[in-house]
Protein backbone atom coordinates (compact mmCIF):
# COMPACT_ATOMS: atom_id res chain seq x y z
CA UNK A 1 0.00 0.00 0.00
CA UNK A 2 2.88 2.14 0.94
CA UNK A 3 4.37 2.14 -2.53
CA UNK A 4 0.72 2.69 -4.28
CA UNK A 5 0.68 5.97 -1.84
CA UNK A 6 3.96 6.85 -3.64
CA UNK A 7 3.48 6.24 -7.05
CA UNK A 8 -0.03 8.36 -6.66
CA UNK A 9 1.90 11.09 -5.17
CA UNK A 10 4.54 11.27 -7.90
CA UNK A 11 1.82 10.98 -10.46
CA UNK A 12 0.19 14.05 -8.81
CA UNK A 13 3.21 15.96 -8.21
CA UNK A 14 4.19 15.57 -11.66
CA UNK A 15 0.87 16.40 -13.12
CA UNK A 16 0.61 19.88 -11.16
CA UNK A 17 4.10 20.47 -11.97
CA UNK A 18 3.05 20.74 -15.57
CA UNK A 19 2.40 24.20 -16.86
CA UNK A 20 -1.77 24.55 -18.09
CA UNK A 21 -1.94 24.67 -21.66
CA UNK A 22 -2.00 28.14 -23.27
CA UNK A 23 -5.09 29.85 -23.29
CA UNK A 24 -6.88 29.94 -26.52
CA UNK A 25 -8.37 33.03 -28.20
CA UNK A 26 -11.96 33.69 -26.85
CA UNK A 27 -14.22 31.97 -29.07
CA UNK A 28 -18.44 30.83 -29.14
CA UNK A 29 -19.07 27.53 -28.65
CA UNK A 30 -22.63 25.97 -29.36
CA UNK A 31 -23.31 25.39 -26.29
CA UNK A 32 -26.54 26.65 -24.53
CA UNK A 33 -24.53 29.61 -23.12
CA UNK A 34 -22.02 30.12 -25.17
CA UNK A 35 -19.15 28.66 -23.26
CA UNK A 36 -16.88 25.51 -23.43
CA UNK A 37 -18.64 22.67 -22.51
CA UNK A 38 -18.12 21.28 -19.05
CA UNK A 39 -16.01 17.93 -17.80
CA UNK A 40 -17.96 15.75 -15.51
CA UNK A 41 -15.80 13.09 -13.63
CA UNK A 42 -18.13 10.02 -13.21
CA UNK A 43 -16.92 9.08 -10.00
CA UNK A 44 -13.42 10.87 -10.44
CA UNK A 45 -11.49 9.35 -12.51
CA UNK A 46 -13.08 6.26 -12.05
CA UNK A 47 -11.43 4.96 -15.27
CA UNK A 48 -8.46 4.16 -13.63
CA UNK A 49 -8.97 3.78 -9.71
CA UNK A 50 -12.22 2.63 -7.66
CA UNK A 51 -15.61 4.97 -8.36
CA UNK A 52 -15.14 7.83 -5.84
CA UNK A 53 -12.80 6.53 -4.36
CA UNK A 54 -9.71 9.30 -2.90
CA UNK A 55 -7.02 8.68 -5.72
CA UNK A 56 -10.73 8.86 -8.32
CA UNK A 57 -11.11 12.61 -6.89
CA UNK A 58 -7.38 13.55 -6.29
CA UNK A 59 -6.69 12.78 -10.05
CA UNK A 60 -9.65 14.03 -11.68
CA UNK A 61 -8.98 17.68 -9.56
CA UNK A 62 -5.32 17.54 -10.72
CA UNK A 63 -5.08 16.38 -14.31
CA UNK A 64 -8.83 17.63 -15.76
CA UNK A 65 -9.15 21.88 -16.94
CA UNK A 66 -10.10 23.71 -14.51
CA UNK A 67 -13.80 23.89 -13.23
CA UNK A 68 -14.15 20.14 -13.61
CA UNK A 69 -17.61 18.87 -11.67
CA UNK A 70 -17.21 15.98 -9.27
CA UNK A 71 -20.55 13.01 -10.03
CA UNK A 72 -21.47 11.34 -7.47
CA UNK A 73 -24.08 8.90 -7.15
CA UNK A 74 -25.84 9.07 -3.86
CA UNK A 75 -26.49 5.67 -1.98
CA UNK A 76 -28.28 6.33 1.77
CA UNK A 77 -26.99 3.87 4.84
CA UNK A 78 -29.77 2.60 7.58
CA UNK A 79 -29.26 5.66 9.49
CA UNK A 80 -30.18 7.99 6.90
CA UNK A 81 -26.58 9.18 5.67
CA UNK A 82 -25.19 9.81 2.45
CA UNK A 83 -22.24 8.70 0.58
CA UNK A 84 -20.75 8.40 -3.04
CA UNK A 85 -20.55 5.25 -5.10
CA UNK A 86 -22.19 3.85 -8.63
CA UNK A 87 -24.52 1.54 -8.54
CA UNK A 88 -27.36 0.24 -5.88
CA UNK A 89 -25.93 -3.10 -4.82
CA UNK A 90 -22.95 -3.00 -2.78
CA UNK A 91 -21.14 -5.88 -3.70
CA UNK A 92 -20.10 -4.38 -7.05
CA UNK A 93 -17.95 -2.67 -5.95
CA UNK A 94 -16.94 -2.66 -2.55
CA UNK A 95 -15.62 -5.61 -0.05
CA UNK A 96 -18.84 -5.70 1.69
CA UNK A 97 -19.32 -9.36 1.58
CA UNK A 98 -15.96 -10.15 3.47
CA UNK A 99 -17.97 -7.43 5.98
CA UNK A 100 -21.01 -9.09 5.94
CA UNK A 101 -20.75 -12.75 4.19
CA UNK A 102 -24.74 -12.94 5.23
CA UNK A 103 -25.95 -10.35 4.69
CA UNK A 104 -27.35 -10.81 0.73
CA UNK A 105 -31.16 -9.60 1.04
CA UNK A 106 -33.63 -8.99 -1.83
CA UNK A 107 -35.61 -5.80 -2.86
CA UNK A 108 -37.95 -5.00 -5.66
CA UNK A 109 -36.16 -1.70 -7.17
CA UNK A 110 -38.36 0.00 -9.63
CA UNK A 111 -40.10 -2.98 -10.74
CA UNK A 112 -37.34 -5.37 -10.99
CA UNK A 113 -36.54 -8.03 -8.20
CA UNK A 114 -32.76 -7.82 -7.22
CA UNK A 115 -30.05 -10.08 -4.74
CA UNK A 116 -27.73 -8.58 -3.03
CA UNK A 117 -25.88 -6.39 -0.56
CA UNK A 118 -27.75 -2.71 -0.30
CA UNK A 119 -26.40 0.35 1.52
CA UNK A 120 -29.90 0.93 3.69
CA UNK A 121 -28.79 -2.81 5.88
CA UNK A 122 -26.00 -0.88 7.44
CA UNK A 123 -25.06 1.98 9.60
CA UNK A 124 -22.65 4.70 8.16
CA UNK A 125 -19.84 3.93 10.54
CA UNK A 126 -19.46 0.12 9.47
CA UNK A 127 -19.57 1.01 5.67
CA UNK A 128 -16.71 3.77 6.15
CA UNK A 129 -14.74 2.05 8.46
CA UNK A 130 -14.89 -1.66 7.50
CA UNK A 131 -15.89 -1.78 3.93
CA UNK A 132 -13.44 -0.98 1.41
CA UNK A 133 -13.82 -0.18 -2.46
CA UNK A 134 -12.83 -1.91 -5.60
CA UNK A 135 -13.28 -1.31 -8.89
CA UNK A 136 -16.36 -2.25 -10.39
CA UNK A 137 -15.35 -2.92 -13.91
CA UNK A 138 -13.54 -6.21 -14.40
CA UNK A 139 -11.40 -5.30 -17.30
CA UNK A 140 -9.91 -2.68 -15.29
CA UNK A 141 -6.75 -2.63 -13.12
CA UNK A 142 -7.75 -4.09 -9.51
CA UNK A 143 -4.01 -2.27 -8.37
CA UNK A 144 -5.95 0.55 -6.27
CA UNK A 145 -8.33 -1.47 -4.56
CA UNK A 146 -8.52 -1.07 -0.89
CA UNK A 147 -9.67 2.45 0.26
CA UNK A 148 -12.37 3.95 1.90
CA UNK A 149 -15.75 5.07 0.88
CA UNK A 150 -16.11 8.67 1.27
CA UNK A 151 -19.21 10.05 2.96
CA UNK A 152 -20.67 13.57 0.71
CA UNK A 153 -19.06 15.33 3.32
CA UNK A 154 -15.92 14.17 2.31
CA UNK A 155 -15.96 15.67 -1.18
CA UNK A 156 -17.91 18.59 -0.46
CA UNK A 157 -15.28 19.50 2.50
CA UNK A 158 -12.53 19.54 0.07
CA UNK A 159 -10.26 22.89 -0.12
CA UNK A 160 -11.10 24.77 -2.39
CA UNK A 161 -14.46 22.80 -2.98
CA UNK A 162 -15.10 21.23 -6.21
CA UNK A 163 -18.01 21.97 -8.27
CA UNK A 164 -19.96 19.15 -7.03
CA UNK A 165 -23.14 17.04 -8.82
CA UNK A 166 -24.95 14.64 -6.33
CA UNK A 167 -26.73 12.17 -8.93
CA UNK A 168 -30.34 10.96 -6.73
CA UNK A 169 -30.78 7.65 -9.05
CA UNK A 170 -33.02 5.24 -6.88
CA UNK A 171 -35.39 8.04 -4.81
CA UNK A 172 -38.18 5.81 -5.00
CA UNK A 173 -36.68 2.67 -3.90
CA UNK A 174 -35.13 4.64 -0.37
CA UNK A 175 -38.91 6.23 0.06
CA UNK A 176 -40.07 3.05 0.12
CA UNK A 177 -37.87 1.47 2.47
CA UNK A 178 -38.81 4.67 4.96
CA UNK A 179 -35.16 6.03 4.01
CA UNK A 180 -36.43 9.92 2.35
CA UNK A 181 -33.57 11.23 0.10
CA UNK A 182 -35.58 14.69 0.12
CA UNK A 183 -34.95 14.65 3.62
CA UNK A 184 -31.19 14.03 3.26
CA UNK A 185 -31.14 16.69 0.09
CA UNK A 186 -32.46 19.50 2.47
CA UNK A 187 -30.24 19.04 5.37
CA UNK A 188 -27.12 18.48 3.15
CA UNK A 189 -28.17 21.96 1.36
CA UNK A 190 -28.16 24.06 4.49
CA UNK A 191 -24.64 23.23 5.28
CA UNK A 192 -22.80 21.77 1.85
CA UNK A 193 -22.66 23.81 -1.66
CA UNK A 194 -24.14 21.11 -4.01
CA UNK A 195 -24.13 22.54 -7.83
CA UNK A 196 -25.84 20.24 -9.89
CA UNK A 197 -28.83 17.77 -8.21
CA UNK A 198 -30.35 15.27 -10.84
CA UNK A 199 -32.16 12.32 -10.91
CA UNK A 200 -34.27 10.07 -13.24
CA UNK A 201 -37.66 10.56 -11.45
CA UNK A 202 -39.61 13.38 -12.01
CA UNK A 203 -41.41 12.94 -9.48
CA UNK A 204 -38.44 13.31 -6.81
CA UNK A 205 -36.98 16.97 -8.67
CA UNK A 206 -40.47 17.97 -8.52
CA UNK A 207 -40.49 17.30 -4.39
CA UNK A 208 -36.96 19.44 -3.98
CA UNK A 209 -38.11 22.23 -6.48
CA UNK A 210 -39.31 24.05 -3.97
CA UNK A 211 -36.27 23.12 -2.04
CA UNK A 212 -33.18 24.21 -4.00
CA UNK A 213 -32.11 28.13 -4.36
CA UNK A 214 -32.18 27.53 -8.47
CA UNK A 215 -29.69 30.32 -8.55
CA UNK A 216 -27.01 28.11 -6.85
CA UNK A 217 -28.49 24.67 -7.71
CA UNK A 218 -29.02 23.26 -11.12
CA UNK A 219 -31.89 20.26 -11.07
CA UNK A 220 -31.31 17.89 -13.93
CA UNK A 221 -33.42 15.43 -15.32
CA UNK A 222 -31.48 12.16 -15.82
CA UNK A 223 -32.84 10.13 -18.61
CA UNK A 224 -32.75 6.43 -18.97
CA UNK A 225 -32.79 4.12 -21.35
CA UNK A 226 -35.16 4.56 -24.19
CA UNK A 227 -37.54 1.65 -23.46
CA UNK A 228 -36.99 2.25 -19.46
CA UNK A 229 -39.91 3.51 -17.53
CA UNK A 230 -40.39 6.41 -15.61
CA UNK A 231 -40.79 5.77 -12.26
CA UNK A 232 -43.25 8.82 -11.59
CA UNK A 233 -45.25 8.94 -14.74
CA UNK A 234 -44.68 5.11 -15.43
CA UNK A 235 -44.00 6.41 -19.19
CA UNK A 236 -41.01 4.96 -21.40
CA UNK A 237 -38.22 7.81 -21.37
CA UNK A 238 -38.27 8.00 -24.96
CA UNK A 239 -42.20 9.18 -24.42
CA UNK A 240 -41.40 11.96 -22.23
CA UNK A 241 -38.24 13.10 -24.74
CA UNK A 242 -41.05 14.44 -26.98
CA UNK A 243 -42.22 17.16 -24.32
CA UNK A 244 -39.33 18.55 -23.57
CA UNK A 245 -41.18 21.87 -22.85
CA UNK A 246 -42.93 19.93 -19.72
CA UNK A 247 -39.00 19.36 -18.28
CA UNK A 248 -38.28 23.17 -18.49
CA UNK A 249 -41.10 23.22 -15.78
CA UNK A 250 -38.91 21.42 -12.94
CA UNK A 251 -34.86 21.47 -14.56
CA UNK A 252 -32.89 23.42 -16.09
CA UNK A 253 -31.44 20.72 -18.00
CA UNK A 254 -31.22 17.06 -19.06
CA UNK A 255 -28.37 14.23 -18.95
CA UNK A 256 -28.91 11.49 -21.80
CA UNK A 257 -27.38 8.51 -22.34
CA UNK A 258 -25.55 9.46 -26.08
CA UNK A 259 -26.70 7.45 -27.97
CA UNK A 260 -29.97 9.99 -27.91
CA UNK A 261 -27.79 12.35 -29.38
CA UNK A 262 -25.36 10.47 -32.13
CA UNK A 263 -27.07 6.98 -32.72
CA UNK A 264 -25.35 3.94 -33.63
CA UNK A 265 -26.74 1.25 -35.80
CA UNK A 266 -26.28 -2.70 -35.19
CA UNK A 267 -23.21 -2.74 -37.10
CA UNK A 268 -21.51 -0.11 -34.84
CA UNK A 269 -21.61 2.84 -37.30
CA UNK A 270 -22.91 6.19 -36.78
CA UNK A 271 -26.68 7.36 -37.71
CA UNK A 272 -27.59 10.82 -38.21
CA UNK A 273 -27.61 12.92 -35.32
CA UNK A 274 -30.80 13.83 -33.57
CA UNK A 275 -32.39 17.19 -33.17
CA UNK A 276 -32.47 16.70 -29.23
CA UNK A 277 -29.46 19.48 -28.20
CA UNK A 278 -31.35 21.72 -30.36
CA UNK A 279 -34.37 21.40 -29.79
CA UNK A 280 -33.36 21.22 -26.05
CA UNK A 281 -31.90 24.63 -26.03
CA UNK A 282 -35.07 26.26 -28.13
CA UNK A 283 -36.58 25.77 -24.65
CA UNK A 284 -33.68 26.94 -22.70
CA UNK A 285 -32.82 23.42 -21.47
CA UNK A 286 -28.95 22.19 -21.26
CA UNK A 287 -27.76 19.43 -22.49
CA UNK A 288 -25.22 16.53 -20.78
CA UNK A 289 -24.00 13.82 -22.66
CA UNK A 290 -22.86 10.12 -20.56
CA UNK A 291 -21.80 7.31 -20.92
CA UNK A 292 -18.14 7.98 -22.32
CA UNK A 293 -15.31 5.76 -21.38
CA UNK A 294 -11.94 5.34 -22.70
CA UNK A 295 -11.87 1.62 -22.46
CA UNK A 296 -14.93 0.56 -24.30
CA UNK A 297 -15.46 0.68 -28.24
CA UNK A 298 -17.96 2.49 -29.65
CA UNK A 299 -18.30 3.38 -33.13
CA UNK A 300 -16.51 2.49 -35.93
CA UNK A 301 -16.43 6.20 -37.26
CA UNK A 302 -14.41 6.79 -34.27
CA UNK A 303 -11.57 4.23 -35.08
CA UNK A 304 -10.81 3.56 -31.31
CA UNK A 305 -9.88 7.40 -30.19
CA UNK A 306 -11.78 8.28 -27.56
CA UNK A 307 -10.64 12.07 -28.39
CA UNK A 308 -12.34 11.68 -31.75
CA UNK A 309 -15.88 10.38 -30.03
CA UNK A 310 -15.84 13.94 -27.86
CA UNK A 311 -15.11 15.68 -30.16
CA UNK A 312 -18.10 14.74 -32.18
CA UNK A 313 -20.29 16.18 -29.60
CA UNK A 314 -18.76 19.32 -28.92
CA UNK A 315 -17.18 20.41 -32.25
CA UNK A 316 -19.50 19.07 -35.54
CA UNK A 317 -19.96 22.49 -36.71
CA UNK A 318 -23.96 21.88 -36.03
CA UNK A 319 -23.92 21.67 -31.88
CA UNK A 320 -22.50 21.08 -29.02
CA UNK A 321 -23.72 19.52 -26.16
CA UNK A 322 -23.33 21.26 -22.32
CA UNK A 323 -21.41 18.76 -20.88
CA UNK A 324 -19.52 15.48 -21.34
CA UNK A 325 -20.07 12.76 -17.82
CA UNK A 326 -16.78 10.34 -18.35
CA UNK A 327 -14.80 7.83 -16.24
CA UNK A 328 -12.09 9.98 -18.22
CA UNK A 329 -12.21 13.71 -17.50
CA UNK A 330 -8.12 14.10 -18.51
CA UNK A 331 -9.50 12.78 -22.29
CA UNK A 332 -12.52 15.01 -22.40
CA UNK A 333 -9.97 17.73 -20.82
CA UNK A 334 -7.60 17.18 -23.61
CA UNK A 335 -10.50 17.28 -26.51
CA UNK A 336 -11.84 20.61 -25.38
CA UNK A 337 -8.66 22.29 -24.43
CA UNK A 338 -6.72 21.25 -27.25
CA UNK A 339 -8.44 19.87 -30.13
CA UNK A 340 -11.98 21.43 -30.08
CA UNK A 341 -12.61 24.53 -32.43
CA UNK A 342 -8.56 23.78 -34.11
CA UNK A 343 -9.65 22.69 -37.91
CA UNK A 344 -7.99 26.42 -39.38
CA UNK A 345 -5.77 26.61 -36.72
CA UNK A 346 -2.18 28.09 -37.76
CA UNK A 347 0.31 25.35 -37.12
CA UNK A 348 2.70 25.65 -34.25
CA UNK A 349 6.74 25.81 -34.92
CA UNK A 350 8.71 23.27 -33.31
CA UNK A 351 6.19 20.43 -33.19
CA UNK A 352 6.83 16.66 -33.68
CA UNK A 353 7.11 15.20 -37.12
CA UNK A 354 4.39 13.19 -38.32
CA UNK A 355 5.23 10.27 -40.33
CA UNK A 356 2.43 7.35 -41.97
CA UNK A 357 3.09 4.05 -41.75
CA UNK A 358 1.32 2.36 -44.96
CA UNK A 359 -0.82 5.71 -44.93
CA UNK A 360 -3.81 5.94 -43.09
CA UNK A 361 -3.39 2.04 -42.47
CA UNK A 362 -5.38 1.60 -39.33
CA UNK A 363 -8.19 3.33 -41.39
CA UNK A 364 -7.95 1.87 -44.84
CA UNK A 365 -5.94 -1.20 -45.87
CA UNK A 366 -2.18 0.10 -45.73
CA UNK A 367 -0.40 1.43 -49.04
CA UNK A 368 -3.66 1.99 -50.77
CA UNK A 369 -4.69 5.18 -52.64
CA UNK A 370 -7.31 5.70 -49.51
CA UNK A 371 -4.29 5.21 -46.82
CA UNK A 372 -2.41 7.76 -47.78
CA UNK A 373 -5.06 10.49 -49.03
CA UNK A 374 -6.37 9.65 -45.26
CA UNK A 375 -2.91 10.23 -43.90
CA UNK A 376 -2.65 13.28 -45.51
CA UNK A 377 -5.98 14.82 -44.40
CA UNK A 378 -4.92 13.73 -40.71
CA UNK A 379 -2.10 15.72 -40.97
CA UNK A 380 0.74 13.76 -41.83
CA UNK A 381 3.92 15.22 -42.53
CA UNK A 382 5.26 12.68 -44.27
CA UNK A 383 3.78 9.76 -46.21
CA UNK A 384 5.68 6.30 -46.19
CA UNK A 385 6.17 3.82 -49.23
CA UNK A 386 7.60 0.36 -48.57
CA UNK A 387 8.67 -0.04 -51.97
CA UNK A 388 8.12 -4.13 -53.63
CA UNK A 389 8.32 -5.52 -57.26
CA UNK A 390 6.58 -7.14 -59.58
CA UNK A 391 7.37 -9.43 -62.30
CA UNK A 392 7.79 -7.66 -64.94
CA UNK A 393 9.74 -4.97 -62.85
CA UNK A 394 6.94 -2.62 -61.85
CA UNK A 395 7.75 -0.83 -58.36
CA UNK A 396 5.32 -0.12 -55.72
CA UNK A 397 3.94 0.03 -52.20
CA UNK A 398 2.88 -2.84 -50.11
CA UNK A 399 4.33 -3.59 -46.57
CA UNK A 400 6.10 -6.89 -47.27
CA UNK A 401 6.74 -8.88 -50.47
CA UNK A 402 4.21 -11.60 -49.29
CA UNK A 403 0.96 -10.20 -50.84
CA UNK A 404 -1.00 -12.47 -48.35
CA UNK A 405 -1.39 -10.20 -45.50
CA UNK A 406 -2.18 -7.17 -47.16
CA UNK A 407 -4.32 -8.62 -50.34
CA UNK A 408 -6.62 -11.38 -50.88
CA UNK A 409 -3.76 -13.07 -52.97
CA UNK A 410 -4.16 -16.25 -51.11
CA UNK A 411 -7.63 -16.88 -52.25
CA UNK A 412 -6.49 -16.19 -55.73
CA UNK A 413 -3.16 -17.23 -56.32
CA UNK A 414 -2.66 -20.18 -54.10
CA UNK A 415 -1.06 -22.17 -56.87
CA UNK A 416 1.73 -19.55 -56.59
CA UNK A 417 2.30 -20.18 -52.80
CA UNK A 418 6.04 -20.75 -52.25
CA UNK A 419 8.49 -20.99 -49.21
CA UNK A 420 11.61 -18.31 -49.34
CA UNK A 421 13.63 -19.05 -46.22
CA UNK A 422 16.05 -15.91 -47.06
CA UNK A 423 12.54 -13.75 -46.46
CA UNK A 424 10.24 -15.28 -43.89
CA UNK A 425 9.76 -19.01 -42.91
CA UNK A 426 6.48 -19.37 -43.60
CA UNK A 427 5.02 -19.87 -47.12
CA UNK A 428 3.35 -16.79 -49.22
CA UNK A 429 2.50 -15.71 -52.45
CA UNK A 430 5.53 -12.91 -53.35
CA UNK A 431 5.07 -10.14 -55.73
CA UNK A 432 7.81 -11.22 -58.14
CA UNK A 433 5.84 -14.15 -58.75
CA UNK A 434 3.24 -11.78 -59.80
CA UNK A 435 2.40 -9.43 -62.86
CA UNK A 436 1.39 -5.43 -61.75
CA UNK A 437 -1.55 -6.39 -63.97
CA UNK A 438 -2.51 -9.80 -62.02
CA UNK A 439 -1.54 -7.55 -58.56
CA UNK A 440 -4.00 -5.31 -59.38
CA UNK A 441 -6.47 -7.85 -59.63
CA UNK A 442 -6.15 -8.59 -55.62
CA UNK A 443 -8.33 -6.55 -53.26
CA UNK A 444 -6.47 -4.84 -50.39
CA UNK A 445 -7.10 -6.26 -47.04
CA UNK A 446 -7.41 -3.95 -43.75
CA UNK A 447 -5.57 -5.85 -41.05
CA UNK A 448 -6.40 -6.24 -37.95
CA UNK A 449 -4.04 -6.68 -35.11
CA UNK A 450 -6.23 -7.03 -31.79
CA UNK A 451 -8.26 -9.04 -33.66
CA UNK A 452 -7.96 -11.69 -30.75
CA UNK A 453 -8.95 -9.04 -28.22
CA UNK A 454 -12.04 -8.38 -30.20
CA UNK A 455 -10.96 -5.53 -31.52
CA UNK A 456 -12.12 -5.21 -34.78
CA UNK A 457 -10.86 -2.50 -37.53
CA UNK A 458 -13.73 -0.77 -39.59
CA UNK A 459 -15.24 -3.64 -41.17
CA UNK A 460 -16.52 -1.32 -44.11
CA UNK A 461 -13.35 -0.71 -45.11
CA UNK A 462 -11.95 -3.72 -45.20
CA UNK A 463 -10.96 -4.31 -48.71
CA UNK A 464 -11.48 -0.78 -49.63
CA UNK A 465 -9.00 1.12 -51.91
CA UNK A 466 -6.22 0.19 -54.63
CA UNK A 467 -2.84 -0.62 -54.47
CA UNK A 468 -0.70 2.24 -56.66
CA UNK A 469 2.82 2.37 -57.96
CA UNK A 470 5.61 3.74 -56.84
CA UNK A 471 5.32 6.33 -59.40
CA UNK A 472 1.70 6.66 -58.63
CA UNK A 473 2.54 7.75 -54.95
CA UNK A 474 5.44 10.08 -56.17
CA UNK A 475 2.37 11.93 -57.79
CA UNK A 476 0.05 11.59 -54.85
CA UNK A 477 2.90 13.23 -52.87
CA UNK A 478 3.63 16.40 -55.30
CA UNK A 479 -0.50 17.02 -55.68
CA UNK A 480 -1.03 16.84 -52.15
CA UNK A 481 2.24 18.89 -51.10
CA UNK A 482 3.37 16.92 -47.93
CA UNK A 483 6.54 18.16 -46.42
CA UNK A 484 8.47 15.12 -47.09
CA UNK A 485 8.28 11.06 -48.21
CA UNK A 486 9.97 8.01 -46.92
CA UNK A 487 11.03 5.11 -49.28
CA UNK A 488 11.85 1.94 -47.61
CA UNK A 489 13.11 -0.50 -49.62
CA UNK A 490 14.15 -4.28 -48.11
CA UNK A 491 15.07 -7.74 -49.61
CA UNK A 492 16.75 -5.96 -52.53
Amino acid sequence: MIARFFFVFLLIQSTLAQKPPPEKPSQKWLTLNGQSPAVIARGGFSGLFPDSSEYALQFALSTSLPGVIIFCDLQLSKDGYGFCLSGIRLENSTTIADFAPKGQKAYNVNGEQLRGWFALDYMIDDLLQKVALTQNIFTRSSYFDGTRLLAVEDITGLRPPPIFWLNVQYYNFYKQNKIDPTLYIKEALNIQKINFISSPEIGFLKNINGIVNKARTKLIFRFLEADAIEPTTKQKYSSILKDLSSIKLFASGILVPKEYIWPVDAEMYLEAPTNLVADAHKEGLEVYASGFANDIPGSYNYSYDPTTEYLQFIDNGQFSVDGLLTDFPPTASEAIACFANNKNATKSKGKALIISHNGASGVYPGSTDLAYQQAVDDGADIIDCSVQMSKDGVAFCLESPDLTGDTTALSTFMTKAATIPEIQPKSGVFSFDLTWSEILTLKPQLKNPFAKEGLQRNPKNKNKGKLISLTEFLELSKQKAVSGILINIEDS
